[in-house]
Formats: C-alpha cells, sequence, structure tokens
C-alpha cells in the first residue's frame, strides 16, 4: 500500500511539472471580420482554439520553465480571402520579458508577417512534425510550420536576452524551418527572393556570423540595461545607449538588413520614456542613433529627444 501510495504522489507530482514545464503563455486570435458573411463563422472558434491549444501545450525546448516564467505572447491571424478552404491572412506576432525586480514587461517581437497562407478544414488535426516539416499537404503544413518558427524566434530572442547567445539553439531550429518549409505556388515568405522582410531574411540575419554583433545587443538590451535600471538607472540607461552603438555600428558596416528595423519594432515609446530621463548629452546621441536606425520613428525622437 506505502508503495502505491509514494507511486502516486510522484505521478501527480510528475503531471504537476508536465503543466508548469510548458513555454509559453500564448493567446492566438483569428479575425475573420473580412470574410464573407455567408461563412460559418464556427469553424475560425474552432481553429483558434486548437491553435491556442497546440502553442501551450506542446513542450518546445528541454528546459522546465515555471508558471512566472512562461514567455507571455500574443499571435493574431487576420483572414482577408477564403476559397475551398485556403486561407490568405496576415500574422501580427508579439511577446514580451518581464523585466527584473519590477511588474513591467519590455517587448523582444512586434512583427507583421504579411504572407501567412493556409489550408484548414474543421476539426483537422493540428501538428507539427521538425522531421516532416512540409508534410503531405504543403498549404496545411504552412500553419502550423509558421507558428513554430515564430516561437522558436521568440525562444531563441528570450534566451538572447539572459545570456550571450543563449538563444543560437532555437534560431536554429527556426532556420531548419526555413530549410524544410513547405512549397506551393501560394505560399510565400519562406525564400530569399520573396522579398527583403520576411522568414528567410530574418532568420538569415541571426543565424549568419556576419551579423553576430546583433546577439550583443541584444543581451546588452535587456540583460545589461533593463535588468539594470531598478538597482543602478545610469548603470542600465548606459547599457542601452551602449546597444544603440552596437546597432549603429551595424547598421553602418552592412546597410538594409532585415534585424536592424526587426530589433527596433514595438521599442520607441520605451525608448523614448527612458532617454527622456538622461542627461542632455546623452540624449542628444540616443537621438542621433535612433534617427538613423530606426527611420520609421524618426520623427517621433525628433520631437520628444530634444
Amino acid at each position: 500500500m506505502l508503495n502505491k501510495i509514494c507511486s502516486l504522489i510522484l505521478f501527480l507530482a510528475g503531471l504537476q511539472t508536465g503543466v508548469m514545464a510548458q513555454e509559453l503563455q500564448a493567446r492566438i486570435s483569428i479575425n475573420a471580420s473580412q470574410i464573407s458573411s455567408q461563412t460559418d463563422r464556427k469553424i475560425f472558434q474552432t481553429l483558434q482554439n486548437s491553435l491556442n491549444t497546440f502553442l501551450n501545450n506542446r513542450k518546445w525546448t528541454n528546459e522546465t520553465f515555471q508558471t512566472n516564467e512562461k514567455i507571455v505572447c500574443h499571435f493574431l491571424v487576420v483572414i482577408r480571402a477564403a476559397a475551398n478552404n485556403v486561407y490568405q491572412a496576415s500574422l501580427t506576432v508579439q511577446a514580451a520579458r518581464p523585466v527584473y525586480n519590477t511588474n513591467y514587461e519590455t517587448p523582444l517581437i512586434n512583427f507583421q508577417d504579411e504572407s501567412f497562407n493556409f489550408k484548414y478544414l474543421e476539426y483537422q488535426p493540428v501538428e507539427f512534425n521538425e522531421n516532416r516539416v512540409s508534410g503531405s499537404d504543403p498549404l496545411a503544413s504552412n500553419l502550423t510550420a509558421t507558428l513554430a518558427y515564430y516561437v522558436y524566434v521568440i525562444l531563441g530572442l528570450d534566451f538572447d536576452s539572459f545570456s550571450l547567445r543563449g538563444g543560437d539553439p532555437y534560431f536554429q531550429k527556426a532556420m531548419s524551418i526555413v530549410n524544410n518549409a513547405p512549397e506551393n505556388r501560394d505560399i510565400s515568405g519562406w525564400k530569399a527572393f520573396d522579398g527583403l522582410r520576411n522568414r528567410y531574411w530574418l532568420m538569415e540575419n541571426l543565424t549568419n556570423n556576419r551579423y553576430t554583433l546583433v546577439h550583443d545587443a541584444i543581451y546588452s538590451y535587456y540583460r545589461l540595461g533593463m535588468d539594470a535600471m531598478y538597482e543602478n538607472e545610469a548603470e542600465g540607461r548606459n547599457a542601452v545607449l551602449n546597444t544603440l552603438n552596437i546597432m549603429n555600428t551595424l547598421n553602418t558596416d552592412i546597410s538594409n538588413t532585415m534585424v536592424v528595423p526587426f530589433f527596433f519594432q514595438g521599442k520607441a515609446n520605451e525608448l523614448v520614456r527612458l532617454f527622456k530621463k538622461a542627461s542632455p548629452e546623452e540624449r542628444q546621441k540616443a537621438r542621433e542613433i535612433l534617427m538613423r536606425v530606426d527611420i520609421t520613428n524618426a520623427n517621433t525622437y525628433k520631437q520628444e529627444l530634444k
């Protein structure tokens, strides 16, 4: 009897560990407001539920995450057109990371992927096999291949932010998906010739040693910068300024990379708040660099960091 009780306790502990071991606290939303009202809306709720289960219940790493360590992330799928169970959509991916000793979360990724076409039949299994990414039906496989790709991007960025080059294994997994991605005339975003801002180029930049400085920048920004703000604001801000210098060097040495604008997406308000408190000299340095490396938000920096 004692052995049975001990076994039961171990079993229940294992179940609890399994629940806590998942890496993501993900929420996926499907917006189908652009689709004809004649389409049965129930299919989108079914798809949304299935994808939430897929993202949150799958074990993505060999690491154990406590509940409070899970990565908060959001995926928004906006469906623009539908025909014969094939959907043309865009995908917005957002993820954040808690700042040490605070309730504040700093953005890791805020990116919109405009080329997210997939096939889905209601109640079809939502599966992903790393050893057979393209599956038997490329358009059906593109659904989970794309989501898995961004999960590994998020994991890579998160691990990079806590230890220098800590995200390498997950960027390699994302690159493996790129190399084995589904192929179909209606699928794009996985090839170099599909454009300059796509899944291929993001991962090429994050795995190519030519761009190794970006990993220094990620670590400097989050671990040496944001995490230090609570105990020593000046030291933390200096590390963030060093990050800007690193990204400026990268941007100068190798023009028109995808990873530089990708890094700054979603960070403009955070950077403005950070450097508004800086000395005039630091604020001016930050302003000059940010107007060069984050052109989309140049006017914001020009006005707010005077």
